[in-house]
């Protein structure tokens, strides 16, 4: 209360405060993407070892590469091909911040050829002690463009197009902010609709906008500061717009609703904004205080991805609710009556919304079993398919396919030369006191490479040799090798060696993943004969498999910190037991719903096509069930407080328990169901994007809100509550508090869904 009334009091100095910020916040946010990082990073994992290594003990030039992907000129094996391959590589070797580039014309290499195709590719080495690699290829991009315009007079179908994992970062960092600004722009018109239907005038559908395009801009602002010292990734631009704008405009919402709420009941404009300061400020920093447990519940995961979205998580939700308990009130006590302004519609004489509500929650309190039965079957039928979930790497292209990358990617497919992109790294380091140059260790290196090329998997395994003689190389004929071959494949201690094996063509994701997991569960002291023999595996593959196991082999932990901390903080906030237990069984129901749609829509296929997909994905992103999980009970958490907070503060003015129900419920469903629409919206606008994950993500979040607003709040949980009774609020006490005064006819609350 005091909060309030010095936020009341002090409104023009907390409007100052909020718009100093803005302007110091909103240039950062507009070009939060540039410092945003868009490699994956698995901290602490056995493929960061690796890479860490080769790049400390080898001299690895194509540690970090791109690969252009030449087209529609004559193949590298005639004449006019090679001239025109050598200009190309040529243009490429002017660009700074290569380590080297190779081509056919180098070695006459027939792993840049392809019997029947007139393509071919070149490889470019990236420094990563300069530029950041996906910088390096927009240049690269820029070298070959006016290439590829010169050429085009001769050969009209030329095709100079990058690839590789830098220039698929390039394209996603590119193609990530486009795909949340279009996502913004697509639920903005829509959330403003529902806005004015919900309240009947311009200026009062207008304040949740605001403020949620405020969360937005603070939110990423802040995450662009924090990344200078932290990288993030750049996944956490769409989560913010996603979760930032819905948060933001919900807890306004709240706001609002209980501002006009106030006033309508004959409350001055300044007790007004005090009282919803107080009320919805409450309810809201609760609310919020359930969604950051989630996100902070993601920061156990080393996986750059998800904390960075679990920061952006954090920023979101603390910035709404800031936003609603001091920015609002105190422009709602400046705006006064103008809240009223621009009105479409007239209000309406009797609260009929209201009183359906009414005759609803009556409904439910006297026929809960009933209500639980039809609401809750349907649900539980949904959540069945849960379990069938099965996380992984879609096969689908999870990048727009008009993307230069994926162009290339197809054509590299077509020459069946994918496996470039696909090399596992292998890191062999032999017992101390044995080199590559003794008998034993030459004799362990040489098993172990016939092991992994003996694989049906295996196209090729490189390393500075083949192998294939029995004894090892004199020293002098080792020093005869070349050096650039040497130093690549061979430490200096002559004990820790590198190879690389490339993976036969056509393998997809999945497959060259699994083999990983083969690989390391392997005994090798047995296959290479000599004890101590350490081997570790990296590159794109093994990356993959680290990502996999770093979310998977967590969620069950973070599931339980996410149930323990809602639980707890529900406790204080209640003082109650059966409360928290209701809502997390509520939560829990919930989330698995939300899984089983995704089963059935994206991994069985049913209504795949209505999201702009080919077809079924046949497994899910491993990411999309741990970021669901988190997010999806934090925000279903918002309405169980919005319901129960009401319901508690009617039974402290005195009303008995069938009562304070249906007083609750008229007073929060028509803002719940408001608040709903909104988030739905919001999440909707991200399955209509080109990136699947987000796809996966929204749909997930959009069924979890629907099903949780329409029939776990207004059903179930009123349901649970009737059958508890009194027992709802043990061992705490409901402390009285003055009633509220009685409500005129006129009054109007938000109900999108009359």
């Amino acid at each position: 209360m005091r909060l309030s009334d010095l936020i009341v009091r002090r409104r023009w100095w907390v409007l100052a405060c909020w718009a100093a910020t803005a302007v110091l916040m909103l240039p950062a946010a507009r070009g939060v993407e540039r410092s945003l990082d868009v490699a994956a990073r698995v901290r602490g994992s056995e493929s960061a070892a690796v890479d860490s290594l080769v790049a400390l003990r080898f001299v690895q030039p194509y540690a970090h590469y791109a690969v252009l992907v030449v087209s529609g000129t004559p193949s590298p094996t005639e004449v006019a091909g090679r001239m025109v391959l050598d200009s190309v590589a040529a243009a490429v070797r002017r660009v700074p911040g290569l380590t080297r580039v190779r081509s056919y014309e180098d070695a006459r290499d027939t792993l840049f050829v392809a019997a029947g195709h007139a393509a071919t590719f070149v490889l470019a080495g990236i420094d990563a002690n300069g530029s950041a690699p996906d910088v390096v290829v927009e240049r690269l991009r820029a070298a070959t463009r006016g290439l590829a315009e010169g050429l085009s007079g001769r050969y009209p179908a030329v095709g100079l197009r990058w690839t590789g994992q830098a220039a698929l970062n390039a394209d996603l960092r590119r193609a990530s902010a486009a795909d949340a600004r279009d996502a913004e722009q697509r639920a903005l018109p829509l959330t403003l609709l529902l806005l004015l239907a919900a309240f009947g005038t311009l200026v009062a559908a207008a304040i949740p906008v605001i403020s949620g395009i405020l969360v937005i801009a603070f939110a990423l602002g802040t995450a662009a500061a924090i990344s200078a010292a932290w990288p993030l990734s750049i996944m956490l631009q769409s989560f913010v717009s996603m979760i930032g704008l819905g948060l933001g405009i919900d807890y306004a919402l709240l706001t609002v609703s209980r501002f006009r709420e106030s006033r309508a009941a004959g409350r001055a404009p300044h007790e007004a904004a005090r009282d919803a300061g107080r009320y919805a400020g409450r309810t809201v920093a609760l609310s919020g205080a359930a969604v950051a447990i989630g996100f902070v519940a993601l920061l156990t995961i080393p996986l750059n991805e998800l904390r960075s979205v679990a920061v952006g998580g954090i920023l979101a939700a603390g910035f709404a609710v800031l936003a609603s308990s001091t920015l609002l009130p105190a422009l709602l006590a400046i705006l006064r009556g103008a809240i009223d302004w621009g009105r479409l519609r007239p209000a309406p004489r009797a609260p009929r919304s209201s009183a359906r509500w009414h005759r609803w929650g009556r409904l439910v309190a006297r026929h809960p079993l009933a209500v639980l039965a039809v609401a809750g079957l349907p649900l539980l039928a949904l959540a069945s398919q849960a379990p069938r979930m099965t996380t992984g790497q879609p096969d689908a292209d999870w990048l727009p396919k008009e993307e230069e990358s994926i162009q290339a990617l197809h054509e590299l497919e077509a020459m069946g030369r994918t496996g470039v992109l696909q090399t596992v790294r292998i890191l062999v380091e032999l017992p101390e006191g044995t080199t590559v140059l003794d008998r034993i260790g030459w004799t362990a290196a040489r098993r172990l490479r016939q092991h992994l090329f003996a694989s049906e998997h295996t196209a090729t395994v490189n390393s500075f040799t083949n192998f294939e003689r029995a004894r090892p190389p004199s020293r002098l004929t080792l020093l005869a090798t070349a050096r650039e071959l040497r130093e690549a494949y061979l430490a200096d201690d002559r004990g820790t060696l590198l190879l690389e094996a490339i993976p036969r063509e056509g393998l997809d994701p999945v497959t060259v993943i699994e083999l990983v997991y083969q690989w390391r569960a392997l005994d090798y002291p047995s296959i290479t004969g000599l004890e101590g023999v350490r081997v570790r595996f990296g590159g794109l593959p093994a990356l993959r498999a680290d990502f996999q196991d770093a979310v998977g082999g967590r969620f069950w932990t973070v599931v339980a910190m996410v149930v323990t901390g809602t639980f707890l903080a529900l406790l204080v906030g209640f003082r109650s037991i059966l409360v928290p237990l209701k809502a997390l069984a509520l939560n829990l129901l919930s989330v698995a719903a939300s899984f089983g749609a995704v089963v059935l829509v994206f991994q069985d296929g049913h209504g795949a096509t209505l999201l702009g997909l080919g077809g079924p994905t046949q497994v899910v992103f491993a990411v999309v069930p741990t970021l669901v999980f988190c997010t999806v009970f934090g925000l279903s958490m918002d309405y169980e407080v919005f319901l129960v907070a009401r319901v508690a503060e009617a039974r402290r003015q005195g009303r008995g328990e069938t009562e304070a129900l249906t007083e609750g419920l008229a007073c929060t469903a028509p803002v719940i169901t408001s608040a709903a629409a909104i988030m739905v919206v919001v999440f909707g606008a991200f399955t209509l994007g080109d990136f699947l994950v987000m796809k996966m993500l929204g749909f997930a979040l959009a069924v979890a809100v629907l099903l949780d607003a329409t029939v776990v709040r207004i059903a179930l949980g009123p349901a649970l509550l009737a059958i508890a009774g009194k027992w709802n609020w043990w061992p705490g006490e409901l402390v009285r508090t003055p009633a509220p005064l009685p409500r005129p006819p006129t009054e109007t609350i938000p109900d999108a869904a009359s």
